[in-house]
């Protein structure tokens, strides 16, 4: 009887050394897969144009008479919107904003005597259309209104100055770029899994990064908004497990 009870606490405790090896075995396992993942990127680029154009034409006209600049300013304003109708830029699509006068004689900083005109008048004669190309092809004719003697100010709104080029239809392109850049990254994956004599066992961690819309042509200088043509991308960040 003794003999039988030392036989099978002898089993007893090799079954269970033997489920713990296996136990211990597989959390190594486990453990060592965890440890073995490679970390890839995918891009997806797209060249787009933009949908969208805004363009600010700052009016200014000077003159010591208040009353007669402000006439000059309404004369500027007709020949402004002449010159845009006849480029074809609906008048829906042209508004007056920023109306401003400055007083020199107002400006107690103001240098006494030599002030060449007392007061100064400025107005915005903005364009939105939807319609970009003929924005660009009547802004390259601008030439026309500045012979004629309109006189424009600069402005740091809406960029330096030209037309600001506005892509918006970035929505509908997100879905098919997202899975061309996550498509792009798991075939980096199995293929540094070939190269390692290794298969992919699952993904870790995804990042799909942010959206950019960047200028076409990438020169120094060169602005996104001032072009109408445009590059959008994206990169997905993709980190996948990896067993033998």
């Amino acid at each position: 009887m003794q003999n039988r009870n030392i036989i099978w606490g002898s089993l007893i405790v090799g079954l269970g050394l033997a489920l713990g090896g296996w136990l211990l075995g597989q959390g190594l396992v486990r453990a060592r897969t965890a440890e073995r993942v490679v970390t890839v990127k995918g891009v997806a680029e797209r060249e787009v144009q933009a949908t969208l154009a805004i363009w600010p034409l700052r009016l200014a006209v000077s003159d010591n008479d208040l009353g007669r600049g402000h006439a000059k300013l309404a004369a500027d304003i007709e020949r402004v919107k002449t010159f845009l109708a006849r480029n074809g830029i609906d008048s829906a699509a042209v508004e007056l904003q920023d109306f401003s006068v400055t007083d020199a004689f107002a400006n107690q900083y103001a240098p006494q005597g030599g002030i060449a005109s007392r007061y100064v008048i400025r107005q915005t004669v903005m364009v939105r259309s939807n319609d970009p190309e003929n924005i660009l092809n009547a802004s390259q004719r601008i030439g026309e209104l500045v012979s004629g003697g309109v006189v424009f100010s600069s402005g740091n709104e809406y960029g330096g100055g030209g037309p600001t080029f506005i892509f918006s239809g970035l929505g509908d392109l997100k879905p098919k770029m997202i899975a061309e850049a996550t498509a792009q990254a798991r075939a980096a994956a199995e293929q540094f899994a070939r190269d390692s004599k290794s298969d992919i066992a699952g993904i870790r961690r995804a990042n799909q990064g942010l959206f950019e819309i960047r200028p076409r042509d990438e020169a120094p200088g060169a602005r996104e908004e001032s072009q109408i043509s445009k590059t959008v991308r994206v990169v997905a960040t993709v980190e996948y497990f990896l067993r033998d």
